[in-house]
């Protein structure tokens, strides 16, 4: 009948309104998953190449490269800290882990650094950033197994000292070593220095010019590393199970309802025909 037919269609939709709000719930859960894992606290050092081969606008650029990464990320203290290790043929380190809390002040320091010029003496600043940035003294937490240790090389040259060794204790001292080449920059050095795998650690553009395309990806990279490091979420599985369930019980009660109403219409048609009187 009509008011079968419209009570069915009616319960159908208080049962799609269920699991459209379980549906929106799932999703925010997940959502939040999404969001921790970004916001998920590092400790970051950038090891930035200011060598004489770097112009004063591709050093710019890289600056700029820095404050879009800095920008994609919480900072503070019980976030992400980020430190910055300038070198060229000698090495300075223009801030540590610990000394700003805030991103704006991060992003201050950067926009204030200058390049040193000449030579590119990469393995003293591997060793130096290993040796004074990720030390408890300055601000790296070591203690918690959770935060990662992660540095970013960006160099447009050939190393003018070893790397591989230097390089080497680092990654077995639990810092996570990415390798950005610009224009010049030697491929197998970046290799040498970098972490494995390869293809999410290594990094190579043409320019300065075009470097700021990195900045998602390496978004994605972080995310995905940081992911890695958590153990499946339990309720996440049961989660998903239950509403997986719901949506193949839902869709069952509904192909079952449309039949049944299907078949009652077919029977009052077939009714209304038998009742026809003949001409």
């Amino acid at each position: 009948s009509l008011i079968y037919s419209t009570n069915l269609l009616f319960c159908l939709s208080l049962q799609l309104l269920v699991n459209c709000s379980d549906l929106l719930r799932f999703i925010t859960y997940l959502n939040s998953t999404r969001t921790n894992c970004r916001n998920r606290p590092i400790d970051l050092v950038f090891i930035i190449d200011s060598s004489r081969s770097v112009r004063p606008a591709e050093f710019e650029k890289a600056k700029e490269f820095l404050v879009d990464m800095v920008d994609s990320l919480a900072i503070g203290s019980d976030a992400t800290r980020v430190g910055l290790v300038n070198y060229a043929s000698t090495v300075q380190i223009e801030f540590l882990l610990n000394t700003y809390s805030d991103k704006s002040h991060v992003k201050q320091a950067l926009a204030r650094v200058e390049p040193l010029a000449s030579g590119t003496m990469t393995g003293m600043a591997i060793k130096t950033a290993m040796d004074k940035a990720f030390t408890i003294e300055a601000g790296a937490r070591a203690g918690s197994a959770s935060i990662a240790k992660v540095a970013i090389i960006v160099t447009d040259g050939r190393p003018q000292d070893k790397v591989e060794e230097v390089s080497a204790s680092a990654r077995a001292a639990g810092i996570e070593i990415y390798a950005v080449g610009v224009d010049r920059a030697d491929v197998a050095s970046l290799r040498l220095m970098a972490s494995q795998p390869y293809d999410d650690h290594v990094f190579y553009v043409e320019t300065y010019g075009v470097i700021e395309k990195l900045t998602s990806k390496f978004r994605e990279t972080l995310c995905e590393e940081m992911r890695s490091e958590i153990t499946e979420d339990a309720c996440m599985c049961e989660a998903q199970i239950v509403f997986q369930k719901k949506v193949q019980s839902t869709i069952q009660d509904m192909f079952w309802g449309l039949k049944a109403t299907e078949t009652r219409c077919l029977e009052k048609m077939c009714l209304s025909c038998s009742d026809t009187p003949d001409t």
